[in-house]
């Protein structure tokens, strides 16, 4: 089949979309042309709408609702349709009904019905990419999205806005500012070339270098004397290694939940809770200065977002230290009650969020606040700071990237 499609970027600041139907698939196709322009002009026709779609109502005065089945009437003033009801006769009629009056359509599922389709959009600020299978996969279209959007920096927004000044300053004709933002952009096709056997030869290097150490070390060390020291660890150093890999081995699987884990685990080893707190923190505070170097490195830190964090949840730390070796002194086993509660909210509060759907972005307001907590119950519980400050913002939209890359910045400073 020959591929006739025309990609088309729509302005649709006076564009009138006309939805008819209000169930899952409505609240998608709702849900796509509101990411593309949150100011666009909606009207949608059901006997039924989704919860989630009357919410999302509620929330934009560009969206209008007629609870009844659908009429030809209501293709009045239309500039394009999408239907998105599970009656095949009902879109075959709506499509005619439109067609006759020269309105473009989209039906879900039903290509043959399709004027135009909605494709994935990758969006980085000003660039925006479309990509379309034809109607024959919008799985595989949105992966191609998905993978995009990993790919393509967020830095790509201040290449187009140099570009665009540079073009706006360029006095020649249109050859010559074509050829010289050719010339510009060129680098972006160069290919970096492998580095040949520099794999095998830092295998080789490292593989030396840790056989001359130990050759080095069995002159002071002698087999014998290490079997009799290691003889002499007590057991619960290998509890505490079996739980710091537990431990890491959570937190690397889901992103948060090291001191969480340690915390609870240690608590049932019956260790005295200002040493597990100062013991997680301890162990935290390298493997977060890591984290939050590489991601600072790669960009994926938002500066502003960082200072509110980190200072506001420096001093809910030093609190909550302080609080805790208070209270764990005085009054140890109500301290255990406290710890043990706060450890199954923070882990019921998980599930919950595992399974809530991700809304679209709004404005967090008081992050000092939230910065403030997390590091005064990180203190105070051993841990917290991810399952607290992590998911309070992913919940509110935030990108994955940024917050995972700021959170962990922050927590170096915090755990410091």
């Amino acid at each position: 089949m020959t591929n006739t499609l025309f990609p088309v970027f729509l302005k649709t600041d006076t564009a009138h979309f006309l939805l008819v139907g209000g169930g899952n698939v409505g609240l998608e196709k709702a849900e796509t042309l509101l990411r593309q322009n949150p100011q666009i002009r909606i009207t949608i026709v059901a006997t039924y709408f989704h919860p989630k779609l009357v919410e999302i109502g509620g929330q934009h005065k560009n969206i209008s609702f007629c609870e009844r089945a659908f009429e030809e009437t209501d293709l009045e003033n239309k500039d394009y349709v999408i239907i998105a009801t599970d009656s095949p006769i009902v879109n075959r009629t709506v499509r005619e009904l439109a067609k006759v009056r020269g309105i473009k359509v989209n039906a879900a599922d039903q290509p043959d019905l399709c004027d135009f389709y909605l494709g994935s959009i990758v969006n980085k600020g000003t660039l925006k990419i479309a990509i379309s299978t034809n109607g024959k996969s919008p799985v595989l279209a949105r992966r191609m999205r998905e993978y995009f959007t990993e790919v393509i920096p967020d830095s790509i927004e201040d290449s187009i806005t140099v570009l665009n000044e540079f073009r706006n300053k360029h006095k020649g004709d249109f050859q010559e500012k074509l050829t010289d933002l050719n010339k510009v952009t060129a680098s972006f096709q160069r290919k970096k070339k492998p580095k040949k056997y520099k794999r095998l030869a830092f295998i080789l290097a490292s593989s030396f270098l840790i056989f001359f150490i130990g050759y080095g070390c069995s002159t002071l060390v002698s087999f014998s004397e290490l079997k009799q020291g290691i003889q002499l660890i007590p057991n619960e150093f290998y509890y505490m290694l079996l739980i710091g890999f537990f431990a890491q081995l959570v937190d690397g699987a889901v992103g948060l939940g090291y001191g969480v884990t340690c915390a609870t685990s240690m608590m049932i080893l019956g260790v005295k809770l200002p040493a597990i707190s100062g013991s997680i923190h301890t162990a935290e505070m390298f493997s977060s200065a890591i984290s939050g170097f590489s991601h600072y490195k790669f960009g994926n830190v938002n500066k502003k977002l960082l200072f509110w964090l980190a200072s506001f949840g420096v001093v809910g730390a030093i609190l909550g230290a302080l609080f805790l070796v208070y209270l764990g002194n005085e009054y140890e086993k109500l301290a255990y009650l406290i710890l043990s509660a706060y450890t199954c909210v923070i882990g019921i509060r998980l599930v919950i969020i595992a399974f809530k759907r991700f809304p679209f972005k709004k404005k967090i307001k008081f992050l000092g606040g939230l910065g403030f907590a997390g590091g005064f119950m990180d203190a105070f519980g051993g841990g917290g700071w991810g399952p607290i400050v992590t998911s309070t913002l992913l919940a509110k939209g935030r990108k994955s990237k940024y917050v995972v890359g700021t959170v962990s910045l922050a927590e170096f400073f915090v755990t410091l």
